[in-house]
């Protein structure tokens, strides 16, 4: 096997049809290039000319040492990390592909060199860590839910809890538009989000530039939709942006609990977004909706009123003793 670093456009020709997530495409990468503080490394890895894997990397060379990120943090970006592409269905050929892809990036990155901060969370398609586990990578577990979305939503509500089929019910009975939104919608969806941060004293990473770049980006791409409910008037009320990858539809910003006359209207933006996933809207390919997250109990609460599936996913970074003071000598510096 052969490493390579990557193009842009070499990287957008190596990736498979499915497998990957929205921020694995050239468009979101090429918006994180220019913004995130760092180089952006693609490695591709050949058998002859055939890509079997690919891993997008930011390095950030500090005074205290040097930090590897797939993704970097305060972008939003859930998941990145590696994708893994054998040609073979058997069993063994695939570790064998995963293993040597993983051991001759992480030498290609000297992920074992002193104060060198290794961090990667893998996409929920990525099946098996163990090879960084064996590089001597720590190793975390977590879950977002997937659901399945097929032709039939009225099957679908019915598999919905009670308490969620009535919201979306009471809702439609609402005098409310919900529609699909321009920038200007993703700007107040935005400002809506962040305004909620600061009221639950959280802090929220994220800057105009940047979501306005990467959606700019991503609609022309058919891969971004901002849905926004109003009243009658035409005020805001609430809003979602959902990003595409070629597999699964992502619930990414915005869908604070809103009520109005009573009623919630959350429920019934998520009911629009996946109507318009069974009816191949933007992209025919989608069939999953993903509601990001499912690791904070609270949260939990009413995304498991979906019926969703739990999807796990990894993280894998620098480990033991020394790491710890590092990382924390990293963090001081990047404030």
């Amino acid at each position: 096997m052969e490493i390579e670093q990557l193009s842009l456009e070499e990287w957008g020709d190596a990736l498979p049809s499915s497998g990957f997530e929205v921020f694995h495409t050239p468009a979101a990468l090429g918006v994180l290039d220019e913004h995130t503080a760092g180089e952006l490394r693609l490695y591709g890895g050949f058998k002859g000319d055939q890509p079997v894997g690919l891993f997008p990397v930011v390095v950030r060379d500090r005074a205290v040492g040097r930090a590897i990120l797939s993704p970097p943090p305060g972008f939003a970006i859930p998941r990145l990390g590696p994708i893994v592409m054998p040609t073979s269905p058997k069993r063994r050929k695939q570790e064998q592909v995963n293993g040597r892809f993983a051991d001759q990036v992480l030498e290609e990155l000297d992920v074992d060199a002193r104060l060198t901060l290794f961090r990667t969370v893998c996409p929920t398609a990525y099946p098996d860590p163990r090879p960084y586990v064996w590089s001597n990578l720590s190793l975390d577990t977590s879950f977002t839910y997937h659901l399945d979305v097929g032709e039939n939503t009225d099957e679908m509500l019915k598999s919905f809890s009670k308490s969620l089929r009535r919201e979306v019910r009471d809702a439609k009975d609402l005098d409310v538009e919900v529609d699909v939104a321009g920038e200007d919608g993703v700007r107040t969806v935005f400002e809506r989000t962040r305004d909620r941060y600061e009221e639950q004293d959280r802090t929220f990473a994220l800057d105009w530039p940047y979501v306005s770049d990467l959606t700019r980006e991503l609609v022309e791409e058919d891969r971004c939709r901002t849905y926004v409910v109003r009243t009658p008037g035409g005020r805001f009320l609430s809003g979602i942006v959902v990003l595409y990858s070629n597999d699964a539809a992502y619930y990414w910003l915005g869908g604070a609990r809103t009520d109005y006359e009573g009623t919630s209207v959350n429920s019934l933006l998520h009911w629009r977004i996946i109507q318009d996933i069974a009816d191949g809207e933007p992209r025919e390919s989608v069939s999953t909706y993903d509601l990001m997250g499912a690791n904070t109990e609270r949260l939990c609460r009413y995304k498991s009123k979906f019926g969703a599936s739990l999807a796990p996913y990894y993280t894998l970074e620098s480990g033991g003793a020394g790491m710890t003071a590092a990382k924390t000598a990293y963090r001081l510096v990047s404030r």
